[in-house]
């Protein structure tokens, strides 16, 4: 049974006649339990009883825990137990030292209210995506504390953020630059050349992740689908995510306790096992440009740099993507360099994420079918029909006749016959042109019996 004790002050190393009342409870182990402070015997039983009471029902928690400090937990616990995919540890600990930790680091846990974290959420700089990973991440690790037993409740569970004000608020893309018509990407992908352009446009019209497209081996491009179908079969070239080494991978490495280890770029699984491993079924025109791609280029990975090392996406949107985008003045000739054009903006802003948009935009404008077009984005589709509904051949040849008549359309709208002397717009190209690979959206006629 709870009971108080006195606790004199000592001053100079002699106990003095002040003192203060220590509360003694028994813990769910039998041992017992002191909390201090109390100023007098009552308030110092009440607390003892209490916590004893809670220990019958089954729900106490150690109240030095509760206080323990909100910094102390993510490093010394919560992080190390919660071992994910480098980038997602990197961009976590980014949040953490950038945003929540200069606030909340030295704070109790059992004093976060979602009040003063809804309130200090609206005064941070950063864009509004960031402040929802900030108040989320912030959740999830006391999610993790009442899982833990150091708190009882998580105050921010299923809590709805206020948003900023309009006047505070930084702007926004609108739904229109977050995707780019093909004539957009077409031009964009021609002035960045064979080898660069061909990354942006097969962004566009496959959906691969960035990290997907700069992983992407030869021997992972131009493989073939098989599928019984009309009494024959289906055939189509496709360019497989691998399950094993899907993605490039950019982060910097991480202690125990945040400490930055360095930089790190390499290959890694694909973040989502189940739905991110696929073969995308690819259109004609890109297969063919693939192939006279892949015919000269001399490194393994398709969409490397000129010597075969892997892109960094820094590097590759500043020396590539924002001038074909942006535009850029005349450049005179330097040593290494012959003098280059000026370019006008084609699409401000145009960013390779951008370009996946693109690409289920114009799966749902030519009417692709769910299942289908969730399993080609390498998206991980909601609900049981995830469960009862699958692509079919018919469904396939749908989609990439529907692509290839957007490209088609695009190059007649431009007035264009070619990319960069290899990809001709129609069978019926001029005799220039680089000759046409044969039709490979097929159907094949059952063998005689």
């Amino acid at each position: 049974m709870a009971y108080a004790e006195k606790v004199f002050k000592v001053r100079n190393g002699k106990q003095t006649k002040q003192f203060s009342w220590k509360s003694k409870y028994k813990k769910p182990d039998g041992t017992w339990g002191t909390e201090s402070g109390f100023s007098t015997k009552a308030a110092a039983l009440d607390f003892g009883g209490e916590q004893e009471a809670a220990v019958r029902r089954g729900n106490w928690i150690d109240p030095k825990l509760q206080r323990q400090h909100f910094g102390v937990f993510v490093r010394k616990t919560w992080m190390p137990a919660k071992a994910k995919r480098g980038n997602t540890v990197d961009r976590r600990w980014n949040n953490l030292d950038g945003h929540i930790f200069p606030r909340w680091e030295h704070v109790a846990l059992n004093a976060i209210t979602w009040f003063d974290v809804d309130a200090w959420q609206q005064t941070l700089t950063c864009d509004d995506v960031t402040r929802g990973h900030c108040v989320s991440l912030m959740s999830t690790i006391l999610t993790g504390a009442v899982d833990a037993q150091h708190l009882l409740v998580n105050p921010l569970y299923g809590r709805r953020r206020t948003q900023a004000t309009a006047a505070a608020a930084r702007p926004k893309k609108s739904q229109e630059d977050k995707w780019a018509p093909v004539e957009v990407v077409l031009r964009v992908a021609d002035r960045m050349g064979p080898v660069n352009g061909l990354h942006v446009l097969t962004t566009a019209f496959t959906g691969l992740g960035w990290g997907e497209g700069a992983a992407l081996h030869r021997d992972n491009t131009l493989l073939r689908r098989r599928q019984a179908h009309d009494g024959g079969w289906f055939e189509c070239p496709v360019i497989r995510v691998d399950s094993q080494v899907g993605t490039l991978a950019e982060y910097t490495r991480r202690g125990p306790e945040g400490e930055r280890l360095g930089g790190v770029l390499q290959l890694e699984p694909p973040k989502n096992d189940e739905a991110r491993p696929r073969d995308i079924d690819i259109p004609p025109f890109l297969e063919q440009l693939l192939r006279y791609h892949l015919a000269d280029w001399p490194h393994a990975y398709v969409f490397s740099t000129p010597k075969g090392k892997f892109w960094r996406r820094g590097n590759f949107g500043r020396a590539q993507l924002r001038p074909a985008a942006d535009g850029r003045p005349r450049l005179p000739r330097v040593k290494g360099h012959a003098a280059r054009p000026a370019w006008s903006p084609v699409m401000m802003g145009l960013t390779m994420r951008d370009l996946r948009h693109t690409h289920d935009t114009y799966q749902d404008q030519i009417g692709v079918k769910a299942s289908l077009a969730y399993e080609q984005a390498g998206h991980l589709r909601p609900g049981i029909k995830r469960v009862y509904q699958h692509p079919t051949p018919a469904m396939r040849v749908e989609r990439l006749a529907g692509l290839e008549e957007l490209y088609e359309r695009g190059m007649r709208n431009l007035g264009w016959t070619a990319l960069w002397g290899r990809v001709s717009l129609t069978k019926k190209s001029r005799a220039s042109d680089l000759p046409n690979i044969p039709q490979t959206i097929f159907v094949a006629s059952a063998p005689a019996a």
